[in-house]
């Protein structure tokens, strides 16, 4: 399986309009494939969006992208509206949960890391270690490597209810010695970044 993760930079006051009109072309792109996910950046850069896409295959993505134009029926009608746009082709970590529809949120943080060259097994090793553990404080959505875009990067999807029970979870893993498991400290990362958001009313993780 692969990830592609899209992430556009929009006009400012733009994000409601765009999201109607993503919605309202979504059943027809949803013929060839499902949405995986669509979120709008809370904290973090402004005027974001952030759809997952997941396939077979790069090549079942390439058939399905080429099959949704030649239909008419994609992309949605939002050029007016988009500044930037970025693709990333990932691949999940062995235990990362499946791409499914789910009530998990309504806030999802997104974390990046970039690793150190060759760090990656290393970092999935540790994580191995301690993820059941950290998953009984609140739900992981995905944990993912890079394989297309910006290369050596991490990305991690963690669900909460809201913001306090994102603050209770962390100092009670931190307290507890759940987690981090330890990859910042012994120089696995180089950089971390990481933004807050929330769901579309179409968006199948929620």
């Amino acid at each position: 399986m692969i990830i592609e993760v899209r992430t556009y930079q929009l006009k400012p006051a733009s994000v409601a309009e765009v999201e109607k009109r993503f919605g309202e072309a979504l059943p027809a792109r949803e013929k060839f494939s499902k949405l995986a996910a669509f979120w709008h950046t809370e904290v973090g850069p402004l005027n974001e969006i952030i759809h997952v896409w997941a396939y077979d295959s790069f090549e079942q993505r390439m058939e399905i992208r080429a099959a949704v134009v030649k239909a008419g029926v994609w992309p949605p009608p939002i050029r007016e509206f988009v500044v930037s746009m970025q693709s990333e082709i990932f691949i999940p970590a062995p235990f990362s949960p499946a791409l499914e529809p789910r009530n998990v949120g309504p806030l999802f943080e997104i974390r990046s890391y970039t690793l150190a060259p060759g760090a990656l097994p290393g970092m999935m090793e540790r994580w191995a270690a301690k993820i059941d553990e950290r998953i009984k404080l609140s739900p992981l959505v995905g944990a993912w490597h890079s394989e297309l875009g910006a290369l050596n990067k991490w990305v991690h999807i963690w669900a909460y209810k809201d913001a306090n029970e994102r603050q209770r979870v962390r100092a009670d893993a931190v307290a507890r010695g759940i987690w981090p498991p330890g990859g910042a400290a012994s120089g696995l990362v180089v950089k971390q970044e990481n933004k807050l958001v929330v769901p579309a009313s179409f968006s199948p993780l929620r």
